[in-house]
């Protein structure tokens, strides 16, 4: 007797497949709706962190033209953008340097070195005055550079090294500051300082074409990307094959070579070397490079915001000067205001670039 035949099964019917949703169009965000895209955010944190500055400036700007009407004229913007014009040709020296990851303590020193050798070698003509400082200088700058970048040693204790030597070598080429070397006023030199183009001085135009050359070389050269890369990390940028010392070395003469230009222009313009200048001027510098945006920590900078910072650090001692009841001690103290609550913001917005 045949078994009975177990009941045939039927396949369960197979469940209904979702619909594919649409494949996005090209070009269209791929955030969800309602959500922030992360790379916008970043671009504006950054934006902000590297031009943030000049807003402030147009702001202080606008204030003191409204409070008061003499800092809105024609004489006062001369004077504030001549007086700015050597702090800015040292200042885009040490934005280089900085962002590198180093720093530059010499500069005051250096600058005031180039003042007295250019108008000690300026009765010999333009070409020796200019020439002396800067072959000086710039030698400060690549002894500098090659024991930051060659013997690996740190540019802190470096440069502080070099900021007592060069200040040294100023008073015993001047006889402890006794001897005074004079520009004759009549000069192509004294010109180069004191003359005027279009109502303003020599010195501003020298200064946004160096600014100019300096964000070209940032921004359109290998050079210059080799320095973010640098300053981002040194170990990383030895492992793409960026020749790291090399880029050091030529940092820190760039930096020595920049200071005594300046130094040289400011003797030009005072006619003369004068030895007490630029003591705590390499502090000016750093501050308006941090505060223009460029971190400490290296790898992030602009020569633009460099150039806003000196600018509002000028304003800022010149509204000092219209107020007339503080003294420029005044200036010091608005400035490390600035500086502070610059770095707090700094490590803030990269704290918000990070977690985008």
């Amino acid at each position: 007797m045949n078994a009975p035949r177990p009941a045939e099964q039927t396949a369960a019917p197979a469940p209904a497949r979702a619909k594919a949703a649409p494949a996005p169009l090209a070009g269209a965000p791929s955030v969800r709706a309602g959500t922030e895209d992360p790379g916008r955010r970043e671009r504006l944190l950054g934006l902000v962190q590297r031009q943030g500055v000049l807003a402030v400036l147009l702001a202080v700007i606008l204030v003191a033209s409204l409070l008061y009407p003499s800092f809105a004229t024609l004489d006062n913007a001369r004077g504030v953008t001549v007086q700015a014009s050597f702090l800015a040709i040292v200042a885009l020296g040490m934005t280089l340097v900085i962002i590198t990851g180093g720093i530059d303590l010499s500069v005051g020193s250096v600058f005031a070195l180039g003042g007295v050798l250019a108008a000690w070698a300026s009765p010999w003509g333009l070409l020796p005055a200019l020439l002396v400082p800067l072959l000086v200088c710039g030698g400060i700058g690549l002894v500098n550079g090659l024991l930051i970048g060659r013997a690996g040693l740190a540019p802190f204790i470096v440069t502080l090294a070099t900021l007592l030597g060069a200040r040294g070598l100023l008073l015993a080429f001047t006889d402890e500051g006794a001897t005074t070397y004079l520009v004759p006023k009549d000069s192509a030199f004294s010109w180069l300082g004191g003359g005027t183009v279009w109502g303003f001085g020599v010195p501003l135009f020298l200064a946004l074409a160096l600014f100019g050359g300096g964000g070209l070389l940032l921004q359109r050269t290998p050079f210059g990307q080799g320095l973010f890369a640098v300053g981002g990390s040194s170990d990383a940028a030895t492992l793409m094959g960026l020749p790291v010392a090399r880029t050091k070395v030529l940092v820190y003469t760039l930096s020595g070579l920049l200071a005594g230009f300046a130094g040289a222009l400011n003797a030009a313009r005072l006619h003369s070397g004068v030895t007490i200048l630029g003591v705590g001027m390499e502090l000016d510098a750093i501050s308006a490079v941090v505060i223009g945006g460029t971190l400490l920590t290296g790898g992030a900078g602009s020569v633009s915001g460099t150039l806003w910072g000196v600018l509002l650090l000028a304003v800022i001692q010149n509204l000092i000067n219209q107020i007339g009841s503080l003294n420029s001690s005044y200036q010091s103290v608005v400035s490390g205001g600035f500086l502070v609550v610059v770095v707090v913001a700094q490590r803030y917005l990269a704290r918000g670039r990070r977690s985008t």
